[in-house]
């Protein structure tokens, strides 16, 4: 199988469990859940994996959206688990985060770079052996005064958030569709603004 037949992984960050389930740090598994939806593919737990999972199709493109059930800081071995079964290349791995530094609801993408302190993104480096894959990131803001961000993050969204929300998740997944179909450099033209 060559990279350009190769599946995608697309994996959404989060935390599992109803405590963490309406948290800005569960942004990926928004985003996860809109785009096993437009697959129309129900989500099943990976039980080797530890990820919850949907397969399907994105127009001509095989995808494999996941859900990691290990804690943020954990990501990186359900992330290579997956890799490593459908035989993916991480050429074609692109992974959905909370962005601390963007504020709410700007996106950017981007392929490579640095953890910048999330947790999630260095067990997935660690794990992978490479940074070397798309990220899609997904702004939140920063706290408020001198709240702490760790406690930021695991924090509901606001009313106002709520309300924009939707949009802010349709909007992540339109960026990777087109992403997958037309590339990088284009999709950071559209949304990187």
């Amino acid at each position: 199988m060559t990279v350009e037949t190769a599946p995608w992984l697309i994996v959404g960050l989060g935390n599992p469990g109803a405590k963490y389930e309406a948290t800005r740090h569960n942004i990926g598994f928004l985003v996860a859940d809109e785009l096993a939806a437009r697959m129309g593919s129900r989500q099943a737990m990976h039980k080797k994996a530890r990820a919850e999972v949907a397969e399907g199709r994105l127009q001509h493109h095989r995808i494999v959206v996941a859900k990691p059930m290990q804690f943020m800081n954990e990501s990186g071995g359900p992330t290579q688990g997956l890799l490593s079964f459908y035989k993916i290349p991480t050429e074609h791995l692109v992974v959905i985060h909370d962005e601390l530094d963007l504020n709410f609801a700007q996106l950017r993408l981007k392929r490579g770079g640095g953890d910048n302190g999330h947790n999630g993104l260095k067990s997935i480096r660690s794990s992978t052996d490479t940074g070397d894959w798309y990220r899609i990131r997904v702004g939140i803001g920063r706290p408020p005064g001198r709240q702490d961000p760790a406690d930021y993050v695991l924090k509901p969204w606001s009313g106002v958030e709520r309300k924009e929300l939707p949009l802010l998740v349709g909007e992540s997944a339109d960026a990777i569709e087109m992403l997958i179909h037309e590339g990088l450099e284009l999709t950071q033209n559209r949304y990187n603004s």
